[in-house]
């Protein structure tokens, strides 16, 4: 997802110095300035780098003035982590992978006075509004992100995301108002869910329990496996998780070196 986000930055952004570089199992990525997909992705999947591919993406972080932010599961071999603290990253966040297994038919819960349905390309608008309103104030429950945007750089994201191969824009209404968003990505029986969020006015009520709810039935009936969800740990978003039957799959830690 990663990828095919930093792409369509890359091709609505044609001549700036956007590149996805693939290294040790996960993705190397700059797609614009100030966007959430600048950063390495699913390090350590496949072995341990080298030297040398770690130079080479420091290298093309450097030339666009960015820090090199990895994320880095726990299930990794320990020697990645030794590498990256010898090379001068540092620990700046904690991040939770959950998991669910996709088995048979799975039932919608849906709260008093809230209404999940597919967003039509005719309310985008008002989709991107509403998750963006959301993202710029979260929720204070759990850890504090450690990641902050400006408005325009989540909204030039959102688009992006839009418009990647096997996107499906969910929205919320609570009694008629629309009150949050969300989005599924479907690919080889995975469904990645991403992009969740709440205006503060509507929260407490149930939205993200609904949406939750609705995109894994989706997910159930396009066939997939599994469902997968990022949360900040010990937040309301991983607690609505869990209680719809995720499960812990690992912990990423994120690691920052600055140019």
């Amino acid at each position: 997802m990663v990828a095919a986000a930093s792409e369509a930055a890359r091709r609505r952004t044609a001549g700036t110095a956007a590149f996805v570089i693939p290294i040790a199992g996960g993705v190397a990525s700059f797609a614009e300035p100030d966007s959430p997909f600048n950063k390495v992705a699913g390090l350590g999947f496949g072995g341990v780098p080298g030297a040398a591919a770690l130079e080479e993406i420091e290298r093309a972080f450097a030339a666009c003035g960015a820090p090199v932010q990895i994320e880095l599961a726990h299930l990794a071999d320990p020697a990645i982590g030794a590498l990256l603290t010898g090379r001068g990253y540092r620990l700046i966040s904690f991040e939770n992978v959950l998991g669910h297994a996709l088995t048979g038919q799975h039932d919608r819960v849906t709260p008093p006075g809230i209404e999940v349905r597919l967003s039509g390309e005719d309310e985008f608008g008002a989709w991107l509004d509403v998750v963006v309103e959301g993202h710029l104030h979260p929720d204070t429950q759990g850890m504090s992100s450690h990641e902050e945007f400006p408005r325009e750089a989540l909204e030039r994201v959102e688009r992006d995301l839009a418009t990647a191969a096997g996107v499906r824009r969910y929205i919320a209404l609570c009694d008629g108002v629309i009150a949050g968003g969300a989005f599924v990505r479907i690919a080889e029986g995975l469904a990645q869910f991403a992009g969740a969020a709440t205006a503060p006015a509507h929260r407490r009520r149930g939205v993200q329990t609904a949406l939750l709810s609705a995109r894994l039935a989706a997910a159930a009936a396009a066939g997939c496996d599994i469902a997968v969800i990022t949360t900040v740990p010990g937040s309301k978003s991983q607690q609505n998780a869990q209680r719809q039957g995720f499960d812990l799959l690992y912990t990423r830690v994120v690691l920052r070196k600055q140019p």
